[in-house]
């Protein structure tokens, strides 16, 4: 009865072993580290890439612009909104001609206090504004659409929607200073201001000169 007793409590013991060397292999092999940042890496659409803001001016977007590909980009407001010359309002008003025109238009469409609020006319500026965040543009509007983060794509689609009855005259292109240009000005001033230094030794030299011979 001893010897069998030993035996089942060997087997328990022997059993513990094994489930303890189980318990220890399982944490170290699937063991969990904690990143340097809690959270998961969420890239900011405006802060750079397609989404990124444009450190280029919207005249020389503008300039640059294809009427064609903004006309691709406006397939993404036909579900709500007509371009064409008499063309139906639908969720949205008909856009033909809308540049040059004041904020809330078109007759009979009932828009947002929000929207008709606005004072002026729409622009190229006002307009860049809206496509990139109606919802700030203006606060409690109607629309939904969140806008376009791509500057190219507003400035594409703002040709195309100017070539649409509009034709207003784009701004005149600006220009821009880069990095290298300030760069390649400020080494080219360094010769000029070695030569200057150079002509105002020489020419303290020669007022010397005199003034020894005088003696």
């Amino acid at each position: 009865m001893d010897n069998r007793n030993n035996t089942i409590a060997g087997w328990v013991l022997f059993a513990g072993i094994c489930a303890l060397g189980l318990t220890i292999g399982s944490s170290m092999l699937f063991a969990t580290h904690a990143p340097e940042k809690p959270g998961y890496p969420i890239e900011d659409a405006e802060a750079g890439g397609e989404g990124g803001e444009s450190a280029v001016p919207l005249a020389n977007l503008l300039a640059a612009a294809d009427p064609a590909k903004g006309e691709a980009v406006f397939a993404k407001c036909a579900a709500c909104h007509t371009i064409n010359a008499g063309g139906a309002n639908g969720i949205g008003p008909n856009l033909y001609g809308a540049l040059g025109k004041a904020h809330g238009h078109v007759p009979g469409f009932a828009y947002s206090e929000a929207l008709k609020g606005i004072p002026g006319n729409w622009d190229f500026a006002s307009m860049d504004e809206w496509l990139k965040s109606p919802r700030k543009y203006a606060p409690g509007t109607k629309m939904s659409f969140a806008g376009l983060s791509s500057a190219e794509d507003r400035a594409n689609l703002i040709v195309y929607m100017n070539a649409q009855g509009s034709n207003l005259p784009l701004p005149p292109v600006e220009a821009v200073a880069t990095a290298d240009a300030a760069a390649g000005a400020t080494e080219g001033a360094t010769p000029p201001a070695e030569g200057a230094a150079a002509s105002t030794d020489a020419a303290a030299e020669g007022a010397a000169a005199p003034t020894e011979a005088a003696k």
